[in-house]
């Protein structure tokens, strides 16, 4: 017995690869000189970009700049399975047997992971070794075990178990402002050595997680037989803090080695519309001739609860950068702390660089591979003026070609230089 086919491939895909969905290890997006650079800038970072990246770069004088972010924006929107080939190639096509074990064998065992990372801040200030900066993010993170997609794309068959065990969903948005300052506290000829702090105020604007998610359908002779449940804990708003740290040694006038830690104290208490959702369905002896009939129970439930607190992933990033001449260089080593929605507890390499033989013209490319994305070409370029400055970004897939994107990638910022 096979359940009634739906056309939902393209639907699927179109999901995939265009829907909101984490992070995603903590690469700046809103920062498009740095997204053009495979997210490779802990040492290249200046003025509010060091609030970002490294606030121990502000301790250097060649990083302090006076100036005003007007907007900086980033998309980071991806998946672990699928191309936009893929998309081109099988949107409204009408599947064979080996088309769909294709789909199939392209979806880890672990699931399709859905990934998004959208970051906005506008109005950011630098003034020496001073940076006021504000910034509004967006983190989701989904999975779907492998059975449903099998069962979407080939039904079901006797003695056939689907478990929906295995699949996630976690989302968080908040909004911050911070204050980064950056001291130099050694000094040796060319070398010398800062330290750094980024301390955040932050507004939850709200969150939804996935707290407990079990289920299976099995067929049988009669029927289909299951039973499953879904429990979700939201709320629309609250406050917190988070803080930053680094340090950076100047090697020379050259190169620059630095460490920073990313949210290495947080806290966040949701307070506000929190509320536990839950839904409980069991079914037996379904067919298709009485799925009309009331043949499922469920119980669905929204009850308020108390307040509860959460925390951001801490990151590790330790890079080395030349920061002098007209071709410059970065390679950033980053490692998240924990597995959650906007981190990776997997490692991530990333290099980038930044040829600028006109001055108001550079180029930049980067390469990033590891933690919860996939591995990635990037490229960009901008426009320095004396006062105003314009950088835009893109991210590729693992080739060179657009086409091999598994999702849309792009940054854009914008300011001006006192």
């Amino acid at each position: 017995m096979k359940l009634c086919k739906i056309t939902v491939i393209s639907i699927l895909l179109s999901v995939i690869l265009l829907m909101p969905q984490s992070t995603l290890l903590a690469n700046d997006l809103s920062s498009a000189r740095a997204v053009a650079m495979g997210g490779a800038h802990i040492g290249l970072a200046s003025g509010v970009d060091a609030s970002k990246y490294n606030p121990a770069n502000l301790g250097f004088s060649s990083h302090q700049n006076n100036g005003l972010e007007l907007v900086g924006f980033g998309a980071s929107i991806t998946n672990n399975s699928f191309s936009l080939d893929d998309y081109n190639k099988y949107t409204g096509a009408l599947l064979t047997s080996d088309d769909k074990q294709y789909l199939l064998d392209k979806i880890p065992t672990e699931g399709l992971a859905t990934v998004a990372d959208i970051k906005a801040s506008a109005l950011s200030v630098a003034f020496g070794s001073f940076v006021i900066s504000t910034e509004v993010i967006g983190l989701a993170d989904v999975n779907l075990n492998k059975d449903i997609i099998d069962l979407i794309l080939n039904g079901n068959t006797y003695s056939d178990t689907i478990e929906i065990t295995g699949s996630y969903s976690e989302a968080v948005a908040y909004g911050s402002i911070g204050l980064s300052y950056g001291r130099s506290i050694y000094n040796y000829g060319t070398r010398q050595i800062s330290i750094g702090a980024t301390l955040k105020f932050i507004r939850g604007i709200a969150t939804e997680e996935i707290v407990e998610l079990n289920g299976l359908a099995s067929t049988y002779a009669n029927g289909f037989v299951g039973e499953g449940n879904i429990i979700a804990q939201t709320a629309t708003g609250g406050s917190g803090y988070t803080a930053d740290i680094g340090t950076a040694l100047k090697l020379n006038e050259t190169y620059i080695i630095g460490l920073s830690v990313s949210n290495i104290i947080s806290n966040i208490s949701w307070n506000i519309n929190t509320e536990e959702h839950g839904y409980i369905f069991a079914f037996d002896s379904m067919t298709i001739d009485n799925s009309d009939q009331d043949i499922v129970a469920s119980d669905d439930y929204t009850i308020p609860t108390g307040s509860f607190k959460s925390t951001l992933p801490s990151t590790l990033t330790i890079g080395i950068a030349k920061t002098n001449g007209k071709l410059l260089w970065a390679i950033d080593w980053q490692q998240g702390f924990r597995q959650a929605v906007g981190s990776s507890s997997e490692p991530c390499l990333s290099f980038g660089l930044e040829w600028n033989p006109l001055k108001i013209l550079p180029l930049r490319t980067g390469f990033a591979s590891g933690g919860n994305k996939n591995s990635s070409f990037s490229f960009g370029s901008g426009l320095n003026l004396s006062a105003f400055y314009l950088d835009i970004a893109m991210i590729s897939g693992a080739s060179m070609s657009p086409y091999s994107t598994k999702g849309v990638n792009f940054a854009l910022s914008t300011g001006l230089n006192f």
